[in-house]
């Protein structure tokens, strides 16, 4: 099996590929690409029966469409991904079965797909793609996605929800309790589990922070 320093001409050109065809934000950009690639290495070294060739095309691949996170087509987002990248894997000689288990991890990856990862690539990169929202660039991707979709950093008169329901449709901020902080839990690779945990308490510890700054005292249910 090719490992990630034999495969570097294909990560090459698929990331090419990407540049070429993928709707590029601040958050969903190919340096994205590039950290899911490297997560996914990592926790390919832990679970076994990974194909390290199919995991590149599907974690470069991934988003190559990539709809704005209120779009009434988010959920179809990860199929219509999918079927966009059969043609450039067989170009860069995938073939029939590596095409379509690449598919299938691109499908899967996607939270509002709601599909069930199948293989060790598909439960690889969901967790890797998931990952990369946590953490210190999870921090800064929340807010560059908010700021894109004009979103208030958080409530100014109740940053964090005490007294109001979650709204991450409004604050920014509120994503972090409402989907972020349940991520760890939902890891489908123990050393992804792990990670997710220790990034989460980053962001937690950002939080203290800020509601430091704001001259308010962290709720419990956020530490």
């Amino acid at each position: 099996m090719l490992d990630g320093l034999e495969l570097e001409p294909l990560r090459l050109a698929l990331r090419k590929e990407a540049a070429e065809h993928m709707a590029q934000d601040s958050a969903h950009d190919l340096a994205h690409l590039d950290r899911v690639w490297q997560t996914a290495q990592k926790l390919a070294e832990l679970e076994a029966g990974a194909d390290l060739k199919v995991l590149l095309g599907a974690a470069y691949l991934h988003d190559l469409v990539n709809l704005p996170k209120d779009s009434p087509r988010r959920a179809k987002a990860s199929t219509m991904a999918a079927a966009a990248a059969a043609p450039i894997l067989r170009t860069h000689g995938f073939d029939n079965h590596q095409v379509a288990a690449a598919q299938h991890a691109i499908a899967a990856h996607s939270f509002s797909a709601g599909l069930q990862p199948k293989s060790p690539e598909a439960r690889i990169l969901r967790d890797a793609d998931r990952l990369d929202a946590l953490g210190a660039i999870g921090i800064a991707r929340t807010f560059a996605v908010g700021g894109a979709l004009g979103r208030a950093l958080y409530d100014e008169d109740d940053p964090f929800a005490e007294n109001r329901a979650l709204d991450d449709t409004a604050f920014a901020l509120d994503h972090w309790p409402l989907k972020l902080f349940r991520l760890p839990e939902d890891m489908l690779t123990e050393a992804g589990c792990a990670m997710a945990h220790a990034r989460a308490a980053d962001m937690r510890l950002f939080a203290q922070r800020l509601a430091f700054e704001l001259g308010r005292e962290l709720p419990e249910s956020w530490v």
